[in-house]
């Protein structure tokens, strides 16, 4: 218990750092920008690698990308039946907020420290479906509602799927796995020395992107959101952890996911698809806090 509460206090910490920094000027979201390049294009892809190259991968998480999507397709479902008092617009923006999870910048670091390349190994799985729902599922709901010319097509999610490093890193790397196939040991080498700066990169944009100024006037449409998405995960996530028949670490890992803050993707869409921006930045930090409260309530109490 005592490693756990300290693994939460140094994560804390260091997102701390990162929103001090921003708030004192030294670095700015701009900045943040390239670091979070840095973080899925290297780091992120460089933890994939060193984490699946040599493991050994059970039949059995091949059900945890597949509970995300089916997931990610429930209260998206949900969101359609209970979000009807708002106008189109504002209606889709409140839905295309509800699937889709940010596992890569806040869960990984956490669940690093907590669980080593084990716990990666089931959340790695687990994105896997993420990663589908966000640039699949959220984007076409996106553009759906949107009232811009643009919409979301079959084309621009493959795109957005194909460019996805860490997708394409998840893919690859399984595939040569189960095919018993190896990279070079060099390059596995590499991959696990950029692997170490993943956690503290990601932690540091977690704070730099952390805003705590909120408008009153979103509070009525946030409270829709946060009550859907953490209600239905919840509820969903503890059904789940009670009767699936796999090991704590599998249930545990389903239990968490499914309380996790929004993924950072939607912030972008809401620039492509012309939503209110702030809301949607604001809305999503805010289950940043939540989330990190949770989860450490979750793992604080597991048995795993």
């Amino acid at each position: 218990m005592g490693n756990i509460n300290w693994q939460f206090l140094l994560s804390m910490l260091i997102i701390a750092l990162g929103y001090v920094t921003k708030r004192i000027g030294l670095v700015t979201e701009k900045d943040g920008e390239g670091i979070a390049k840095v973080i899925f294009n290297f780091s992120l892809p460089a933890l994939v690698i060193n984490t699946f190259s040599t493991m050994k991968v059970e039949t059995s998480l091949v059900w945890l990308p597949v509970i995300n999507i089916m997931y990610g397709s429930l209260i998206a479902f949900l969101g359609f039946l209970l979000i009807k008092d708002t106008d189109r617009k504002k209606r889709g923006m409140l839905i295309y907020l509800l699937p889709g999870f940010n596992i890569v910048l806040f869960a990984y670091p956490l669940v690093e420290a907590i669980w080593g390349q084990e716990g990666l190994k089931h959340f790695g799985m687990f994105d896997m479906g993420n990663a589908i729902v966000l640039f699949g599922l959220c984007y076409i709901l996106a553009g759906h509602f949107s009232s811009e010319e643009e919409k979301a097509d079959f084309k621009s999610i493959a795109k957005k799927l194909i460019k996805s490093v860490p997708l394409v890193s998840y893919v690859l790397t399984l595939t040569l796995n189960l095919a018993g196939l190896r990279f070079p040991k060099i390059f596995v080498d590499i991959c696990g020395i950029l692997a170490r700066a993943n956690m503290p990169l990601s932690l540091l944009l977690l704070g730099i992107y952390l805003s705590f100024s909120f408008d009153k006037s979103y509070w009525k449409s946030m409270g829709k959101v946060l009550a859907i998405r953490y209600v239905t995960g919840a509820v969903i996530g503890t059904l789940l952890y009670l009767i699936l028949p796999f090991a704590p670490l599998f249930k545990t890992t389903i239990l968490i996911g499914m309380i996790l803050p929004i993924g950072m993707a939607v912030i972008p869409y809401s620039i492509q698809f012309d939503y209110d921006r702030r809301f949607v930045g604001t809305t999503t930090n805010l289950t940043v806090i939540i989330s990190f409260v949770l989860m450490w309530l979750i793992v604080s109490l597991s048995p795993v």
